[in-house]
């Protein structure tokens, strides 16, 4: 099993830890430490040795600020999280903040005196970050103080995991599509044409798709600790742990690039000031460190990290293989969802068992290389946490008349996959079939929409949300983000939701999940993934219009769908998506299975 559940956080050792960071605080002439949930590299997902806001303040998203005052400690999430914050950490000592109504740098603004001097670990931060902090504590002449020795790192001391170590590998070019060297010469003519020396790559995501290469260093995701400096002319250099490359790796990747230890990026970085050279640098996915080593902004080119986009753009073989990926993922979650309709009413199913068996039907494929995250396995009140992990403390068996929500993914070698599904166990409510349904149309919304070219995310976030909204009901999360070709299941630069300023574009595939949740009794969730279609001009149209094409392959609780709510299109939809389903995955099914979803997939 790639997923464990054992009780990961513990909000009891907070008070003492805070407080002797606040003795650290007071020994620096400091009046305030941040301390951000990520590492060197920027990433969503990180290594069990940078998770040092959850050992901190037991916290254990994926997403959050904590800051330190010598008088107040507090933690700021996002929507996704303020339940779950709510429950993991001591509100005695820890005061949690919703982002959406209060922002880490207003808060500081708020609770320092002027001239006050804020500290922060310079790798943790992207440049953009820090200047945005520096622009608003100005008003106050708060400063913001770099600090090379973590803080929270030596209060961890030698409890503090290791560094992982897992290998790294090659990723064929039979599930790339395109090969490194065809990839960093392309990025090598973009600099050519911008006038760039070299551009910095800090991003683990953007070396994996670069270079070819994939890794293990974080849980669930492929990829590995790296830096990269991608020079105009001269071979790029990969700075990593060398001892991790398999040999095959080690010499594909010699014979187009310079590999270098890990550890003597930075030291590079001094040499490249001293050249005097323009270095291309994105300043929302580098760290403020590297900005300093590179000097004066006459040496920084601030611009797009140049694999971003590329890497979110499928090319025809990563295509391909994401329709077989989910086909393969469809009839693993058909044959879990045939599954939980035998057993779930019985009283005997808990949340734990139902991930583990989900996952078990992925592995029986032989194609699984990991699960894409943690899998949300939530069951009545829990399923109203967004983003909720279960555990041994928290696991609860899924009763009759209540729902259950399964957010769960894979990670096949040509493809990651992400789907939500909502069952009802039992008899649904008339109110969860009246939530369920409108979360229907807004996911119908948005799979049917047509959208000319520059068309951004959130210029389609307000169709997931419209039936929810004449009903006086919202969610707060984004409606969809861009997922990687056997990378990050969170993929930018993409995404849809109320934010989303990267236009779509061809070949992106990015989820479709709106939600409604009532806390403390269900979450409602629905999610498939879609591949953004070429442009072109319908019967009748005027103009080019994109699409999307449906991914995903499972059928949708039928039980929970109030179809009086629906008008005919979407209907037609539903009815149409299901016969697709049912003609689809048969054939990866055994014969049980297969008659379940002949009647989970009977027209309504």
């Amino acid at each position: 099993m790639f997923q464990t559940y054992d009780a990961v956080s513990n909000p009891t050792p907070a008070a003492s830890r805070i407080a002797q960071l606040r003795h650290e605080l007071a020994c620096r002439n400091l009046d305030a430490y941040i301390v951000p949930r990520t590492d060197e590299h920027q990433g969503e997902y990180i290594p069990a040795d940078a998770e040092r806001l959850h050992w901190l303040t037991g916290f254990s998203g994926s997403a959050g600020t904590g800051i330190v005052t010598a008088g107040h400690a507090a933690l700021f999430v996002d929507g996704r999280y303020t339940v779950q914050a709510r429950s993991e950490v001591d509100t005695k000592t820890i005061d949690v903040v919703a982002m959406a109504e209060q922002k880490a740098e207003d808060w500081l603004a708020a609770n320092l005196n002027d001239g006050a001097a804020v500290g922060f670990d310079p790798r943790l931060f992207t440049l953009a970050q820090i200047e945005r902090l520096q622009k608003r504590l100005a008003e106050k002449s708060i400063k913001l103080k770099p600090i090379a020795a973590n803080l929270v790192d030596k209060l961890w001391g030698d409890q503090k995991p290791g560094p992982p170590d897992g290998e790294i590998v090659t990723h064929p070019i039979e599930f790339a599509g395109r090969s490194a060297q065809e990839k960093i010469a392309e990025i090598q003519s973009a600099l050519k044409s911008d006038g760039h020396a070299a551009a910095i790559l800090s991003s683990r995501e953007s070396i994996a798709w670069a270079f070819n290469l994939r890794g293990s260093d974080v849980a669930h995701t492929p990829v590995f600790s790296a830096f990269a400096i991608i020079h105009q002319r001269a071979k790029p250099q990969l700075f990593v742990d060398t001892n991790k490359l398999t040999k095959q790796a080690r010499s594909e990747t010699k014979s187009i690039a310079k590999i270098t230890a890990y550890e003597k990026f930075f030291d590079r970085l001094k040499d490249l000031k001293a050249a005097g050279k323009l270095i291309r640098l994105d300043p929302h996915t580098a760290s403020f460190a590297i900005s300093r080593a590179l000097g004066s902004s006459k040496n920084i080119a601030r611009a797009p990290d140049p694999c971003i986009d590329n890497r979110s753009i499928k090319n025809a073989v990563e295509i391909a293989g994401a329709r077989e990926a989910h086909l393969r993922d469809g009839a693993a979650v058909t044959q879990f969802l045939a599954w939980l309709a035998q057993h779930a009413d019985s009283g005997e199913v808990d949340e734990i068992t139902a991930a583990q068996k989900l996952e078990s039907f992925r592995a029986d494929t032989g194609k699984l290389k990991e699960i894409s995250f943690d899998t949300i396995s939530g069951s009545g009140p829990n399923g109203a946490i967004v983003h909720y992990r279960v555990n041994s403390a928290t696991n609860r068996k899924l009763k009759p008349g209540e729902l259950f929500l399964v957010d769960s993914g894979a990670q096949y070698i040509d493809g990651t996959t992400d789907i939500t599904r909502t069952i009802a166990i039992g008899k649904p409510t008339n109110a969860m079939r009246r939530h369920f349904t409108l979360v229907l149309k807004g996911n119908i919304a948005v799979d049917t929409a047509r959208f000319p070219v520059g068309t951004r995310g959130r210029d389609l976030d307000s169709f997931a949300r419209r039936a929810l909204w004449q009903a006086g009901l919202d969610y707060d999360h984004g409606t969809g983000h861009g997922v990687g070709s056997y990378l990050a299941v969170h993929e930018g630069p993409v995404s849809i939701s109320k934010s989303g300023a990267a236009p779509l574009k061809p070949g992106m595939i990015v989820s479709n999940e709106p939600g409604y949740y009532r806390e403390d009794a269900y979450g409602i969730r629905i999610e498939n993934l879609v591949l953004v279609r070429e442009a072109e001009i319908p019967p009748d149209g005027e103009r080019p219009m994109m699409s999307f094409e449906t991914l995903t392959l499972a059928p949708i609780d039928r039980s929970l769908i109030d179809t009086s709510l629906l008008t005919k299109a979407e209907l037609d939809w539903l009815n149409a998506y299901h016969a697709h389903v049912a003609k689809t995955i048969p054939p990866l099914l055994d014969k049980p299975t297969r008659g379940w979803l002949k009647s989970a997939c009977a027209p309504l």
